[in-house]
């Protein structure tokens, strides 16, 4: 699944990056994911910090996963007091995500540096090299993932622009090759 990047834009922008982010879905879980129509607010702290304890905020989670490329990953928690858009989230938990350059704004194609363009993904085919031109590889991309304070990871059905997240829950960015890791770890 390929994820949506911050986003300012009028709805018939925001529906055509929905269609590219559902298209992208096509080897991913169909769960659903509720969503909230209360406008987007955050009494987020200047820095996120990391939490011994629970995190009452939303915890944002970055995972190379299948790259294990630990200059990526991030585990922090971010204060948030309301639903918040989940660009904002991870802006604030200084989480840089980069578009492809026919998509700038509608898909994920790196993580903090994350697939580098130098970088030979292997996989069941061979290597790729992600050039994020345009639609990542259905096979080799970051998806998107959400949990509520007490239930189980559920694949986003909404991008990073549309998305809301409130207190308690966990945002995860995970990276996927050929399928695996399936999902966030528990």
């Amino acid at each position: 699944m390929t994820l949506t990047k911050i986003r300012t834009a009028a709805p018939s922008s925001l529906a055509a990056a929905g269609l590219l982010f559902s298209l992208a879905a096509c080897s991913a879980p169909a769960t659903t994911q509720p969503t909230a129509s209360t406008p987007a607010s955050s009494s987020a702290a200047a820095s996120p910090s990391a939490s011994d304890g629970p995190c009452t905020g939303v915890k944002v989670i970055v995972d190379s996963g299948a790259l294990k490329q630990a200059a990526a990953d991030k585990s922090v928690c971010v204060p948030v007091d309301a639903p918040t858009a989940a660009s904002k989230v991870l802006e604030e938990a200084d989480v840089k995500t980069v578009g492809t350059t026919q998509y700038p704004n509608e898909l994920v194609c790196r993580v903090n540096g994350v697939p580098a363009a130098d970088f030979e993904i292997k996989h069941k085919g061979g290597t790729y090299k992600e050039e994020c031109a345009g639609m990542p590889a259905a096979f080799a991309y970051w998806s998107l993932w959400t949990k509520p304070a007490s239930g189980d990871w559920a694949y986003a059905q909404e991008g990073l622009a549309t998305l809301q997240v409130k207190p308690g829950e966990s945002l995860e960015l995970l990276y996927t090759v050929d399928g695996e890791p399936a999902a966030p770890k528990a």
